[in-house]
């Protein structure tokens, strides 16, 4: 069937108007995603709108690998003030679980972000729709980012919120990291590092992420069934190897948790600053999730730009001049000396010490510097397989590192996160060794 487009029965007519769109209900999302197929691949969408609005231009939403359309219940009340809201979810993305090509037993692995996005443009094509707003978060933000740079016709205002142009050694390890475990089947502890990884642990005195949210997102990832393990693999393997992503041309957003220690804040400044015509604004106490930290805000910041409105005066919303994002310290977190310096590094398998001297640690990392630098081969052999040990008033504890920089000036490091409660107690000792300063 290649090159043959099966569409449902209200898009097989011709798209007609504001027929695309369904009136928005409270039941809404208990309704089944509509679906058209291109050339045997799947797109499933909601297409929604209120009376009021139904006429403005629609904002499609491109979630993250994780978001489902359920996801956004309680987030587009607020949208419908500037306009319809189409949900979509391309093959193997949010809750789409087609992982072979239809026709051709193909997989989903083989289409990459760029890929994906110009279906996007393919499937607007189909519909009829000659304008529209897109919104991307996360992993959908390069999906977004694309588009608009395949598209640029198309494209009306422009959204993204945790993007990054290029990423970074250490966060592709993380990446790695998660799909070794995933891959070992060491699923709690899989499910306990995504999310740690994604919600700032560090901050959870400001970000006030509810324990019973926390939990529901790891039994998520925990129980990954094998189609979803699967679609994890492919969307990770995407980003790993993603190596640039476009700028837009068209009016952008781009907003970021202000303590978003995944795609970090200055990161998304930094692409925003390269965008000809953008805005940048962090959301203020949250982490990489604001849109379930700080829905209110966070939608009353996207609705205000796609509206035209100003964004300079909305609770709990940080704009940010160019100068100032410019400006942006890098650090997410205070570098913190600890009063037990002289410590060591041990392999999880062979017998193996390397004494260290810990310079500074962040809950996320450290940086040390090695006693005998004879015992550097040995790290750079092993960035994956040693752990460093810990000790204060309650007690002593080690936990395993992600060595990404490792010389004979030093080693830098982060925590592989995969517990809460070692999370727990590393936080406890930070927390010891600013109070002894």
């Amino acid at each position: 069937m290649n090159s043959i487009i099966q569409m449902d029965s209200e898009i097989n007519q011709a798209y007609a108007g504001f027929g695309f769109f369904d009136i928005y209900h409270r039941d809404s999302f208990k309704q089944p995603a509509r679906t058209t197929w291109i050339d045997g691949w799947k797109i499933e969408y909601m297409a929604i709108a209120d009376p009021k609005t139904i006429h403005n231009t629609p904002i499609v939403i491109v979630g993250g690998a994780f978001q489902n359309f359920n996801s956004y219940k309680y987030c587009v009340e607020q949208l419908f003030e500037s306009g319809p809201v189409i949900l979509i979810d391309l093959p193997s993305m949010g809750a789409n679980q087609q992982i072979t090509n239809r026709d051709t037993g193909v997989s989903a692995g083989t289409l990459e972000l760029p890929d994906l996005s110009k279906m996007l443009g393919r499937w607007l094509d189909i519909v009829g729709l000659q304008k529209v707003s897109v919104m991307g978060m996360s992993l959908g933000s390069v999906i977004a980012s694309c588009f608009a740079y395949h598209r640029p016709e198309l494209m009306d205002r422009m959204i993204l919120m945790g993007v990054m142009q290029k990423t970074r050694k250490s966060w592709r390890m993380i990446l790695e990291e998660s799909l070794k475990l995933m891959q070992e089947n060491r699923m709690e502890e899989f499910g306990q590092a995504v999310i740690l990884y994604l919600v700032n642990h560090a901050k959870l005195d400001k970000t006030r992420m509810s324990p019973t949210a926390k939990k529901l997102f790891f039994r998520q990832m925990a129980e990954f069934t094998g189609t979803e393990r699967e679609r994890y693999e492919i969307n990770c393997n995407r980003l790993l190897r993603l190596t640039d992503v476009p700028i837009p041309e068209c009016k952008t957003l781009v907003a970021a948790g202000q303590y978003d220690s995944f795609t970090l804040p200055h990161e998304n400044a930094n692409f925003a600053l390269q965008c000809p015509d953008m805005e940048f604004a962090l959301i203020a106490k949250a982490d990489h999730v604001p849109q379930l930290q700080r829905r209110k805000e966070t939608m009353s910041l996207f609705t205000s730009f796609l509206k035209g409105e100003s964004i300079q005066n909305l609770d709990g919303i940080i704009p940010m001049t160019r100068e100032q994002m410019q400006n942006m310290e890098r650090r997410g977190e205070e570098r913190v000396r600890v009063l037990q310096p002289k410590t060591q590094l041990t392999h999880r398998e062979f017998d193996v010490q390397v004494p260290v001297t810990i310079v500074d640690v962040t809950f996320f990392g450290m940086y040390l510097k090695m006693d005998d630098v004879s015992q550097l081969d040995f790290v750079n052999d092993h960035p994956r397989d040693l752990a460093l040990h810990l000790k204060d008033e309650e007690g002593s504890f080690a936990i395993e590192c992600l060595i990404f920089e490792s010389t004979e000036q030093g080693i830098r490091a982060l925590f592989k996160h995969g517990s809460f409660e070692l999370a727990d107690r590393l936080s406890r000792f930070i927390a010891r060794q600013k109070q002894a300063v």
